[in-house]
């Protein structure tokens, strides 16, 4: 009998229509995966599972739901009830679909780098767990207001700093001594991040329950990933990174990247498609891959998403990348382009412009100003001494946010400023990010030409994971006015030209495992942050430690 390995997972609520969704499975072996909605005979769907090595999935699209209503729902292999699973402690999973009729609110809980929660009955080194934590809040009040979407936004898994247990699962599998040594080698390997983050049976209930978008930062492959044309260089150097980075991104389209999709853009993706088709859809998958790599301006991992009249944008920072020193940009031509015309197609028909980006644009002073210092050095403002130092330092120092790449940040901050102006321009334009380990709130200037929009940096990380004490210093020096002048001093070192905008942080920062929401109502916005606490007597709790109305300026 076919039995379930990992998931349910629900992904996308169509929201346009309110009548269907998608779930995402993987079973122990093929099977047919059917989703039945408890007390609604017409809403249900079922789907074949495709194999990818020796793995077993299926993305079930759900249709016949009611517009505006919960449905619970359970899933079958085989027409062998799997899910929920036998005496199982949580509410049923549900599917909450939008009112299309009447206007909604919707509440956008995100964050980032999540490292898979200890095993119970172990203490965890890094404190409880915002995913958990809000799990657990959630299943013991059913009626508790939920979040409509879960963003990630990045380091789902960590393929570079592996768990105690996944060590001795690899070390029961290879010789660590080898190259990649205790990180992750393979597609096989990644699986078991996958399982040991998203098996957590809080994380299990909330993302079967909770639709998510998720896109990739640099720990799902690896720390600093495309940091400039020299890593990459070295990396493929290495008898290891091929495979590496080829499952890397094969596990993200199957675990990650499918259930971004809609059903119509699934519909129309024609690998997935001919992965379905297939007995076995590993080397099909496995070429995609390394095309993506060798390529990676013939791939989009960046999608769109309309909730109602807000717009999110999921961008990605890290495989669109163009690395040569000279032409260094965040995206490449194509992907920006894209970005363009998402953000400015049919204005007035959004109130709200979400920009989900795992690396901030706007980071403290001092570490911008530290960054694009250090990209003029390696493109050799000051010669080719400092260029070397400069390539050193930009590795030791993970100098590659949006800042690392001034045309980029500048051409980004000409977009925001165009998308939020005019009279459809939306009340507010939020990047959201993650990466950093801390949490603030920044709002540009423009010096010339700003948006009438209110335009905010909204930063939310980690949602489980740590920072030394040191770089707590190093952030909270970085936002300082002692701060901002050590970073023009840098800047003119590097001959930096001025940015076109200034900024200031007007919330944080907040250090902790935490998940920030945005609540968005017609052209109203607020923002909640909350932290995982442990309780006095012990458990833990999610404490609110900020309540902010986003529409107006600071």
């Amino acid at each position: 009998m076919a039995g379930l390995r990992l998931g349910p997972l629900l992904r996308h609520i169509d929201q346009e229509t309110g009548d269907a969704a998608t779930v995402w499975v993987e079973t122990d072996r093929p099977c047919t995966a059917r989703v039945r909605c408890v007390g609604d005979a017409g809403a249900g769907g079922s789907a074949r599972t495709f194999q990818i090595a020796g793995h077993h999935y299926a993305l079930v699209t759900v249709t016949g739901l009611l517009p505006g209503a919960e449905t619970a729902y359970e899933v079958l292999l085989d027409e062998r009830l799997v899910w929920p699973l036998t005496g199982s402690r949580f509410p049923p999973s549900i599917i909450r679909t939008p009112d299309t009729a009447s206007e909604q609110s919707v509440r956008i809980a995100f964050g980032s780098c999540r490292w898979a929660s200890a095993p119970a009955g172990e203490k965890d080194p890094v404190g409880a767990d915002a995913l958990d934590t809000l799990a657990a809040s959630l299943a013991a009040d059913p009626k508790a207001a939920r979040p409509d979407v879960l963003l990630l936004l990045g380091d789902q898994v960590y393929a570079d700093e592996t768990s105690k247990a996944t060590r001795r699962w690899l070390a029961a599998r290879r010789d660590l001594r080898e190259a990649p040594g205790a990180e992750v080698a393979d597609y096989e390997e990644y699986t078991r991040l996958y399982y040991e983050s998203w098996l957590d049976p809080e994380v299990r209930w909330l993302l079967s329950t909770v639709p998510s978008c998720m896109i990739f930062d640099d720990h799902d492959v690896i720390d600093d990933w495309n940091t400039s044309a020299p890593w990459l260089a070295e990396m493929r150097d290495t008898p290891w990174w091929q495979e590496r980075v080829v499952s890397g991104l094969m596990s993200y389209w199957v675990y990650q990247h499918l259930g971004n999709l809609s059903p119509t853009e699934l519909a129309a993706d024609e690998l997935f498609a001919a992965v379905r088709q297939t007995p076995d859809g590993t080397d099909l998958l496995r070429e995609f891959a390394a095309r993506a790599d060798a390529d990676p301006a013939g791939t989009r991992w960046s999608y769109r998403r309309d909730f109602g009249r807000v717009r999110l944008l999921m961008v990605d920072t890290r495989a669109a990348r163009v690395l040569e020193e000279q032409r260094r940009a965040m995206l490449d031509a194509g992907e920006e382009q894209w970005v363009r015309d998402q953000a400015l197609e049919d204005p007035g028909s959004y109130d709200h412009l979400l920009i989900g980006t795992s690396l901030p644009w706007l980071l403290p002073p001092l570490v911008h100003d530290a960054e694009s210092w250090n990209a003029a050095l390696c493109r050799g403002e000051r010669g080719e001494r400092w260029a070397r130092f400069g390539e050193d330092l930009r590795r030791r120092a993970d100098l590659e946010h949006w800042a690392a790449f001034p045309d980029s940040f500048e051409r980004l901050a000409t977009l925001i400023a165009e998308a939020g102006s005019g009279p459809d321009a939306p009340a507010t334009v939020c990047v959201l990010s993650g990466d950093v380990h801390h949490a603030y709130i920044a709002e540009p200037r423009w010096h010339t030409g700003g948006p009438d929009a209110h335009v905010l940096q909204l930063t939310c990380s980690p949602v489980h994971n740590g920072i030394p004490r040191s770089v707590r210093m190093g952030f909270r020096f970085g936002w300082s006015r002692s701060g901002r002048r050590l970073g023009r001093f840098l800047a003119r070192h590097g001959r930096v030209a001025e940015p076109q905008i200034k900024w200031r942080k007007t919330s944080g920062p907040w250090f902790g495992n935490q998940l920030m929401t945005l609540t968005l109502r017609g052209r109203a916005s607020t923002l909640q942050l909350d932290q995982a606490r442990a309780k006095r007597g012990g458990g833990v709790r999610l404490a609110t430690v900020l309540e902010r109305n986003l529409t107006e300026s600071e």
